[in-house]
């Protein structure tokens, strides 16, 4: 099962872990991604993850995340079906990058999008081509299924 991490969940580690949820928002990232290393899933990668990633001013962090890129089993670059698609998620009120992102993560093929963006989450269900979570919940689904 492919899954697409945001470039807010990717960073999520590196933000400020006095509060309780960010702390269990970060935990439950790294646990998804020990299982991603573990083979368990499979990650999807963008242009988008790139882009945003080389803007950020911080380079330690910037190289952490660039690595995953490698750990990816599938990109995406820019195409008119992403557009078309973003475009769609614009109508649903998501942001323009944050359209682009959910667009690159269905045109993957991805099952979820994880992501600790609120805004995203809270429009999570006006979408129903792809699953959109906060990583926590997601843990939560994939435990109840075992």
């Amino acid at each position: 099962m492919r899954i697409y991490l945001d470039n807010c969940c990717f960073n999520r580690p590196f933000d400020d872990q006095s509060s309780i949820t960010i702390r269990l928002e970060t935990e439950a990232k790294l646990d998804v991604q020990e299982k991603i290393k573990a083979g368990l899933f499979s990650l999807g990668w963008s242009y988008m993850l790139d882009f945003e990633n080389s803007a950020n001013p911080f380079l330690e962090r910037q190289v952490e995340i660039h690595k995953w890129k490698e750990v990816s089993d599938s990109f995406v670059e820019e195409t008119p079906e992403i557009l078309s698609e973003m475009n769609t998620l614009l109508s649903k009120g998501l942001k323009p990058v944050d359209a682009l992102h959910v667009a690159c993560a269905m045109a993957l093929k991805c099952k979820y999008f994880l992501t600790v963006d609120k805004g995203i989450l809270k429009k999570a269900a006006d979408i129903s081509t792809i699953n959109i979570m906060n990583p926590v919940d997601f843990i939560i689904e994939r435990e109840a299924k075992l």
